[in-house]
């Protein structure tokens, strides 16, 4: 269970457990263990080092990395330093890795050894270029981290933090292919922190494992490593979220809670080891992204033995929204297809176009009015005040709310498609095909996948004479954008059907690939 007594900001968090529990075991990575007492020190290392840099308080400081055990110490060392650490998604090309260096204007750049080649690409396209830090390895150009703090002062820095002060800035693609960073704070993080008991997914006890596979770039790894830090529980944290790899880990490190995508689950259930894994010590699984089918519910649920808890919302909401407890995965009870009720200290309701709730029952946009909501995305007040109108967020996601308070999702008021937890919009992936010399008009959406969701299919329109060629267009898309951005599948029309204005109808174009589905997301 969370403990919140004399925690007043994020940074306060591995202070308190530093004097509650400090030899006991907070990460294991690899065979290594870090205790609260240690995570504490390193963390205060790191903020000693950064002040040193000259940076001021609020700057980014940029952090790409495969999951490690240095994930926590810098950004718990950036909270105490009072400045913001700026995860990137190290799944992104070098050319989108720019872009939020740029965006960040980031002076110092965390980077695994799993990625340099991928920071050096991006670094060489800023004119700004970061000091760069390397997590535990030597390259040219790079100071390694444990040189870097070994000169910094040991004893905490102790700054009086603001609640209002940006401690993560995680980057999400915008409708028109353009990062935002949504900006979270302290306010936010602490109000999250009192949510946990009430689902049962995440709430974690003192002395309980849990298992950290989600990437610290995206809310829900963050989330999951940050609840578990603040419950007193020990994180087990895997470099990659391998499917026989979670299963080895699961039995040897005794794991009693996971956070995973039904992609992953699904990847579980499939993989040769799953009928000899351990999987005893598991309480629950929790699970969010998409929701999962009633099968591989019934086949996971035998074979974890354990509790099942959705989880529904967005980065800009702290990952917070609804949750699915596991009693309502009785498919008996009709509540499977739907992501949950709204937690509490959530405000949830379903509105029309013009902001009036609407009946229940009825399908309208799904908007959350929370402690929880972002401050705002980063030097993008327009896209702030787009997004968020007296307090209210807007998800983007079309759904009905029974009368239960059961949320549905049926559709996306946005285009976005979401393929194995992924978010990714059209707009960006076109324009990524466009230069193809091939291409005359290409729309995108997404497609039913078993396995990820949806996955991205392009609908291309070839100029006159051009071949073709689906597995040229789809190398030309990864060479410019993230792998799980670009098509997986390319289909040749004659035309993209649009409206008089030239707006691509992509429900006319999803509607061959979806029909006879009762959910147009999957």
């Amino acid at each position: 269970m969370v403990e919140l007594e004399g925690v007043a900001s994020v940074s306060d968090i591995p202070r308190v457990q530093a004097i509650r529990r400090g030899s006991a075991p907070a990460l294991m990575f690899e065979g290594q263990a870090m205790t609260f007492a240690d995570v504490d020190g390193m963390a205060s290392r790191v903020a000693n080092a950064l002040i040193a840099t000259g940076v001021r308080t609020q700057e980014r400081i940029a952090y790409l990395s495969k999951n490690t055990d240095h994930f926590l110490p810098c950004l718990l060392g950036a909270c105490k330093a009072r400045m913001t650490l700026a995860p990137f998604n190290f799944r992104l090309a070098a050319p989108e890795i720019a872009r939020l260096l740029e965006d960040s204007e980031a002076r110092i750049m965390f980077v695994g050894p799993d990625v340099v080649d991928l920071a050096d690409q991006a670094v060489a396209a800023v004119m700004s270029k970061p000091r760069m830090i390397a997590l535990g390895f030597d390259r040219e150009g790079y100071e390694r981290h444990d040189a870097w703090i070994e000169a910094a002062a040991t004893s905490d820095p102790q700054l009086d933090a603001d609640p209002q002060d940006d401690v993560i800035q995680l980057y999400t693609s915008g409708t028109t292919g353009l990062p935002k960073g949504v900006q979270l704070t302290n306010h936010n993080y602490l109000s999250l922190l009192e949510f946990p008991a009430v689902s049962g997914g995440l709430n974690y006890r003192t002395g309980d494992t849990v298992l950290a596979a989600m990437p610290f770039f995206h809310v829900a790894g963050i989330n999951v490593a940050l609840i578990a830090m603040a419950s007193g529980a020990r994180s087990a944290i895997l470099r990659d979220a391998a499917p026989q790899l979670i299963l080895d880990t699961i039995g040897k490190e005794r794991v009693n809670h996971a956070f995973l995508a039904p992609a992953l689950i699904q990847m579980l259930m499939q993989a040769p080891g799953i009928g000899d894994a351990d999987l005893s010590s598991m309480r629950s699984l929790t699970y969010g992204a998409s929701p999962i089918s009633e099968d591989l519910l019934k086949r996971a649920s035998v074979r974890f033995g354990c509790e099942f808890v959705q989880l529904y919302g967005m980065t800009e909401t702290c990952g917070a929204g609804t949750f699915l407890p596991h009693a309502a995965h009785d498919p008996a009870k009709g509540k499977l297809r739907s992501c949950g009720v709204a937690w509490p200290g959530v405000e949830l309701k379903i509105v029309s176009a013009d902001g009036a709730q609407v009946p229940r029952g009825a399908v309208g946009e799904v908007v959350i009015r929370s402690p929880v909501v972002m401050k705002g995305y980063w030097n993008k007040p327009d896209s702030t005040a787009a997004s968020i109108r007296d307090g209210w967020v807007s998800t983007g996601d079309a759904a009905y709310m029974d009368e239960d308070g059961y949320v549905f999702i049926y559709d996306r008021v946005k285009d976005m498609i979401v393929t194995g937890g992924e978010n990714v919009y059209p707009a960006e992936v076109e324009n990524a095909l466009f230069g193809h010399p091939a291409i005359a008009d290409a729309a995108v959406i997404g497609v039913p996948d078993d396995t990820w969701g949806e996955a991205v299919k392009a609908i291309v329109v070839l100029k006159p004479g051009a071949p073709p060629d689906a597995a040229d267009i789809i190398a030309w898309a990864r060479g410019r954008i993230a792998s799980f951005k670009a098509p997986k599948s390319v289909d040749f029309v004659d035309a993209i059907p649009r409206n008089l204005s030239g707006k691509i109808l992509r429900r006319e174009l999803r509607e061959p690939y979806w029909k006879g589905r009762d959910r147009r997301v999957n």
